[in-house]
């Protein structure tokens, strides 16, 4: 065998053939995975109830509307801001119901303590306020309750702020939160706040605010039922004063018939008696006659003086016939 069989290598244009095929094959990978780069960062997808912040050199443009969009690769850079409804707790810790004295323990107007639990509920309004106007937004919307609900809570008294004047105070501080981060512009707005419990510091006092709570209870229970009692007494009482009136106004009717007839009977006998006097007169005698003859007793004495008389003798002769 000679020396040139055994080390016989490919020839060279095999090489630079096979090392050509190889790399169109990198650059056509290479070309096909930046594609793929461009083609993945040049789209991107806003899902509901989010919102987008589009950068371009530090510029920025918010974008809202949901569904595909188009950015410029490498220049355009997305930051995604959630929009829904969120909230955190003031007062409490939210996993364990835990409470957090210095943020729970307040001091009313009468000089009385008090803790109270809030639960403030929030959503983005501006994206790109929300995320360039402050370094932590949220932070400031719970400064900003905490420094209303404090000085609201201090202007009422203990039994309000425990009691009846719960709704009242949420009310007012959910104003006062509302004008301070329309002041500040921090790209939040504030969709509710509300007590979720409020008492005494101490077991005995709050045994004391239970007692008035059921003594309050107690007096509207009372109140309800006088008022349902008069609402049921008086259509009754409604009800018999139209049956008199109605009664009295017949009778009254009725007598003034009775006199207008009489009158009209007067005349007509007046006006017989004016035309003959004499006969009206034995007429209305005999007629009075009729009525009084038949319940007259009729007792025949003959003067005897020595016969024993018993008078009247109706009740002899009754009993003797029995």
């Amino acid at each position: 065998m000679k020396e040139k069989d055994v080390y016989d290598f490919p020839p060279r244009n095999s090489v630079k053939d096979f090392f050509g095929k190889f790399r169109r094959f990198v650059l056509l990978a290479v070309a096909l995975v930046l594609l793929l780069i461009i083609s993945f960062e040049s789209f991107y997808t806003i899902k509901e109830q989010e919102q987008v912040v589009l950068t371009t050199f530090g510029k920025a443009k918010a974008v809202t509307e949901a569904g595909l969009h188009m950015k410029i690769p490498f220049i355009q850079k997305v930051h995604r801001v959630d929009t829904t409804i969120k909230g955190f707790p003031i007062g409490y810790e939210e996993a364990t119901n835990k409470t957090i004295e210095s943020e729970a323990v307040m001091i009313t107007r009468d000089f009385n303590f008090v803790n109270v639990d809030f639960y403030v509920e929030y959503k983005v309004s501006d994206p790109i306020k929300y995320l360039y106007a402050s370094s932590d937004p949220v932070k400031v919307l719970k400064n900003i309750a905490q420094s209303n609900i404090r000085s609201t809570v201090g202007s009422y008294d203990v039994d309000s702020v425990i009691t009846s004047g719960k709704y009242e105070i949420q009310s007012k501080i959910k104003e006062e939160i509302m004008e301070d981060l329309a002041a500040h512009d921090i790209g939040l707005m504030l969709v509710n706040i509300t007590i979720q419990d409020s008492e005494p510091p101490t077991e005995e006092v709050m045994e004391a605010f239970k007692s008035v709570e059921t003594a309050k209870q107690g007096k509207d229970t009372a109140i309800n039922n006088a008022k349902k009692y008069r609402n049921e007494k008086i259509p009754q009482a409604q009800a018999e004063v139209d049956k008199i009136l109605q009664q009295a106004e017949s009778t009254k009717t009725k007598r003034i018939n009775e006199a207008l007839a009489e009158v009209a009977k007067f005349n007509e006998m007046y006006e017989e008696y004016v035309k003959n006097p004499l006969i009206t007169k034995k007429r209305m005698f005999y007629e009075a006659m009729e009525d009084i003859l038949p319940s007259l007793r009729v007792i025949i004495d003959s003067g005897d003086t020595e016969v024993q008389k018993f008078l009247p003798l109706e009740p002899f002769v009754e009993g003797g016939g029995n």
